[in-house]
């Protein structure tokens, strides 16, 4: 893929969570051709079809592994070909510049995210949308990839294959992005197309969240701040306890001449024995305890 203004005729690698995701797509791909393919079991193809895709109506009624599970399912060989192809030609370079975890993450959360946007809107009627119309494919995790690739990389230059000449990644993008939002509107009456723009551009929607929110080494850095924060809140509670209970031991002791502040800091931290008798603007601070 091209990079930078310079044009490359290589492919980018198969990237360890970009190979996961292809076998992952191919082999259930695969598995349901297979099913299909053998009428006494084309019944159950059809009954897992169903409830491993995305059902509004199903979702709300506690199937929500859906909101995950149609991201996995393909309506047929066209489809699953583009979205397998974008998945490979984005999402590797993106996986090199974050790594296998926090690319991982990043491609879950517009899957779901696509999935939430496609149910809430499933609910509401508009254009011509049912919350009993099925929906798959991993479409909302693609336009969260192209979207974070045009935002990181929009001055890569990209071919429009089969078609010879050049564009940028950030104008490609804007126009993958137009073209669901039209298809979105001009489906309006034909509910099953219109949910799946929806979901694209809920997936799109998503990825700009995760871009614009998210910290920048995912939610497991963002999980380990708040279990530390909450850790030395309960410390510094712990301290602040100490101190009082110190301090009803000696008014107990008839210790007349006592000084909270004497022996504590603002914190509750215990004070240096060796600075407490210091003057003001004595620059050594107190214990770390």
């Amino acid at each position: 893929m091209p990079r930078g203004r310079s044009m490359s005729l290589s492919f980018p690698p198969f990237t360890p969570a970009v190979k996961q995701l292809l076998i992952a797509n191919g082999a259930v791909f695969l598995l349901f051709t297979l099913l299909g393919a053998f009428g006494a079991t084309s019944f159950f193809a059809d009954w897992m079809y169903v409830h491993l895709g995305l059902e509004g109506y199903a979702v709300v009624h506690g199937e929500i592994w859906q909101l995950v599970t149609y991201a996995f399912l393909h309506a047929g060989l066209m489809h699953i070909l583009f979205n397998l192809l974008a998945l490979w030609m984005f999402g590797a370079q993106l996986e090199m510049d974050w790594g296998y975890s926090l690319f991982m993450q990043f491609y879950f959360f517009c899957v779901i995210g696509a999935a939430l946007v496609t149910v809430a809107v499933s609910f509401t009627g508009l254009l011509g949308v049912s919350p009993h119309t099925l929906t798959v494919g991993a479409s909302g995790g693609i336009y969260g990839l192209l979207l974070a690739f045009g935002i990181l990389h929009g001055e890569s230059e990209i071919m429009l294959f089969p078609l010879p000449f050049l564009i940028k990644a950030k104008y490609f993008v804007m126009g993958i992005i137009a073209l669901a939002l039209y298809g979105a509107l001009a489906s309006s009456h034909g509910g099953g197309q219109s949910i799946a723009y929806m979901a694209h551009l809920g997936g799109a929607l998503f990825g700009y969240i995760w871009l614009k929110f998210v910290p920048r080494r995912g939610f497991g850095f963002l999980a380990s701040e708040r279990a530390f924060g909450l850790r030395n809140s309960y410390y510094r509670w712990k301290r602040k306890r100490a101190a009082r209970k110190f301090e009803v031991y000696m008014r107990k002791h008839d210790r007349g001449d006592y000084r909270h502040d004497d022996y504590f800091d603002e914190h509750g931290n215990f004070r240096d024995p060796s600075t407490r008798d210091k003057k003001d603007g004595d620059s050594r601070g107190p214990w770390v305890n």
